[in-house]
């Protein structure tokens, strides 16, 4: 105090003497400094942090003119400014500060999914993830800013986890088409959908729609894949039925020949008698949808061949036109050694003859005692000169003519022949497949 009291005495003496001299007076302002007042600069503060305080005074003096004073934020905070000021002379701190909140880096957006945050980047915010819909998480679900400015954690992946999803049409039955066992199938390839693709490839595995399927059950089966490689698959089934009818038995003393596999829908099996024997009845027979055959099954009757009905060869041909082959023998006696030993030869082939469907026709002699003859019936004059004139055959020599069916002269001979001869030529040129094939079959009972 007294130093500012000396301090304006001189001043005022100053001005005395300046004025007398003319001269401009300039009054001084500037605070006396004083090291002992405790309140020399505003008692200092620091928001969401810590000051700490040295005066030359001691600890009880935290505003004294020279006074240091440190800032420290609390953690999660960030000073802003001056780490350290002093209170100066002029009353004021030599500069400020002010804590903030501490941020963290902004999150990079995540592909195919978001987020959201309690308190925006700033520490002690948390964000929380979510994936778009058909994605799921690999990581955390959520991450926090922590007070170090770093983010707990890592970035998480939204990722392709659900698989695609496909229907496979309906499993079906089909009946095979008549006379088939198979039968065609079609239907409309599915179509698959995903939540994260929007074009997916779908793979068949089985035959395509269209194919002709066998009797039984065939597994169809489809299977699609997204960008992702999640698996998705469908089956359905494809059942062929076949109907069929009761097995068909063959007539007594007959075969049967029959289309397709025999008895199912559409099979046609056609009634056959053996030799010796005619058909009496339907030739045919269809198995219908409803598992039935079609008509009453043929019989096979003896062969009634009666000479005295016959009045003229084409009607002794019509008698066994598709039924029997003829093997006609002319002979000029029956001393002529061929004809005697192809008698002979024949005696013994009856089975193997009867096998061939071959009935044996005789014609021995010249008129007026010329006799014709079928086993035991006798034939007309009419008859035998009919099949001479029609077959030319000659009464000088021995000759023989094998007809087919159909009453067409196959085969001629002017020789005895073997059996085996004989047959084998049946064998070969006139025998249809099916008829070498059941020959073949039944070979054994001729011997």
């Amino acid at each position: 105090m007294r130093l500012f009291q000396i301090t304006a005495v001189l001043m005022l003496v100053t001005a005395a003497s300046g004025a007398s001299e003319g001269l401009d007076v300039v009054e001084d302002f500037t605070p006396q400094l004083d090291y002992k007042d405790p309140h020399w600069c505003h008692t200092p503060g620091l928001t969401n942090g810590e000051v700490t305080c040295r005066s030359p005074r001691g600890p009880s003096y935290r505003s004294t003119l020279g006074t240091r004073c440190d800032m420290k934020c609390d953690p999660g905070y960030r000073l802003i400014g001056r780490g350290s000021v002093q209170c100066l002379a002029s009353r004021r701190w030599s500069g400020t500060a002010i804590c903030r909140k501490k941020r963290c880096h902004v999150l990079p957006l995540v592909h195919r999914g978001r987020y959201s945050c309690s308190q925006g980047f700033v520490a002690d915010s948390r964000c929380d993830f979510s994936c778009d819909s058909g994605y799921r998480f690999e990581g955390e679900h959520s991450r926090t800013c922590l007070k170090s400015g770093l983010w707990s954690g890592v970035q998480p992946v939204c990722s392709d986890m659900d698989p695609p999803k496909i229907k496979c049409p309906p499993s079906r039955l089909k009946f095979a088409q008549p006379g088939k066992l198979t039968a065609t199938v079609s239907w409309d390839h599915p179509v698959a959908s995903d939540t994260a693709d929007k074009v997916l490839e779908v793979t068949l595995v089985g035959p395509e729609p269209g194919f002709e399927f066998k009797e039984g059950p065939t597994i169809i089966r489809y299977k699609v894949f997204d960008q992702a490689k999640n698996r998705a698959a469908c089956k359905f089934i494809v059942r062929i039925e076949v109907r069929r009818c009761p097995e068909v038995t063959p007539p007594l003393h007959g075969y049967l020949t029959c289309s397709s596999d025999r008895n199912n829908f559409g099979a046609v099996c056609e009634s056959h008698c053996d030799g010796g024997f005619e058909r009496r009845g339907q030739a045919s027979r269809v198995c219908q949808f409803n598992q039935s055959w079609e008509g009453e099954a043929a019989q096979c009757v003896p062969l009634d061949f009666k000479s005295s009905h016959l009045k003229s060869a084409s009607s002794l041909l019509d008698q066994f036109y598709e039924k029997r082959r003829l093997l006609i023998i002319s002979t000029p006696d029956t001393t002529d050694p061929d004809y005697q030993q192809q008698s002979m030869m024949l005696q013994t082939s009856d089975c193997g003859l009867d096998l061939r469907h071959v009935t044996v026709v005789e014609l021995v002699g010249s008129p007026p005692k010329e006799t014709g003859r079928i086993n035991e019936e006798t034939l007309t004059d009419d008859v035998i000169q009919g099949l001479r004139q029609t077959f030319r055959i000659s009464r000088s020599y021995f000759s023989m003519v094998l007809l087919d069916e159909l009453g067409l002269d196959r085969e001629r001979f002017i020789s005895a022949v073997s059996s085996d001869e004989l047959f084998s030529y049946i064998d070969g040129f006139v025998l249809e497949e099916e008829e070498r094939e059941r020959l073949e079959r039944h070979r054994d009972l001729c011997q």
